[in-house]
C-alpha cells in the first residue's frame, strides 16, 4: 500500500513520516457564540485528507486521523477530569458505508467517555459545501436528539467553517438538559 498523502509504501494509510512531518496537530480554540470549540489543524493542512470522507479510502484515513487526535486528547482529558462524560457526534449519517463522524467518536471511548452514537440527527441533509453563511442560516438542518438528559457532552464534528451548524446543535442539546462543554473538530476553515 501507498501512503495517502506522499505515494510512499507503507504499511498505514498514513505513513509515519508525514504523520511525524506534516500532520502535526497544531490546536486552536476559537468561540462560537457560548460554545469553545477546539480544532486540531488548520483545514488548509487537511484539505485532501478531509475531501476523501465519501470515498472508499476515506474510512482508512478518518480512522487514522481520529487516532492521531481525538483518542490522545480524549485519554488526556478524562485523566485531568473524572466524571463521566458523553462523546456526541454531528449526524453521524452513514454515507458510503460508514459515517465518518462516528469513526471520530469511536476513538474516543474510554471508561469515562461514553460515545453516543447517532443520538443527533440533522432531518434537513442540505449539504453546506461552499455555501454562504445567509444559506447556512436559512437551511438549518432541524437536529433530533434522542440521547439521556442531564448529562455533559463533548460536540464532534469534522470541520467547523462557520459555526452555525454547532451552535444549532448546541442549542437542541441544551434543551434536552444536556450541558455541552465544548465541541472538538479535525480542522478550522479560519484562518488566524
Amino acid at each position: 500500500m501507498r501512503c495517502f498523502s506522499c505515494s510512499e509504501l507503507s504499511f498505514k494509510i498514513i505513513c509515519k513520516t508525514c504523520v511525524e512531518r506534516l500532520f502535526v496537530p497544531n490546536i486552536s480554540t476559537r468561540k462560537v457564540g457560548t460554545l469553545d470549540v477546539i480544532s486540531f489543524f488548520k483545514y488548509s493542512t487537511l484539505e485532501t485528507l478531509l475531501h476523501s470522507k465519501h470515498k472508499p479510502e476515506g474510512y482508512r484515513i478518518y480512522k487514522a486521523l481520529a487516532n492521531m487526535t481525538m483518542k490522545p486528547f480524549i485519554k488526556e482529558f478524562v485523566e485531568s477530569d473524572d466524571r463521566d462524560v458523553y462523546i456526541v457526534g454531528i449526524d453521524e449519517y452513514v454515507k458510503s458505508g460508514y459515517a465518518h463522524v462516528a469513526l471520530l467518536t469511536r476513538a474516543m471511548r474510554t471508561k469515562c467517555s461514553i460515545p453516543q452514537h447517532s443520538s443527533l440527527m440533522a432531518q434537513n441533509r442540505v449539504n453546506y459545501s461552499g455555501k454562504s453563511l445567509q444559506f447556512r442560516l436559512e437551511h438549518p438542518r432541524d437536529f433530533v436528539y434522542k440521547g439521556k438528559s442531564d448529562i455533559d457532552v463533548i460536540l464532534v464534528d469534522d470541520i467547523i467553517t462557520t459555526g452555525i451548524t454547532l451552535q444549532e446543535a448546541q442549542k437542541v442539546l441544551m434543551s434536552h438538559g444536556v450541558n455541552v462543554l465544548f465541541a472538538l473538530t479535525l480542522a478550522d476553515v479560519e484562518e488566524s
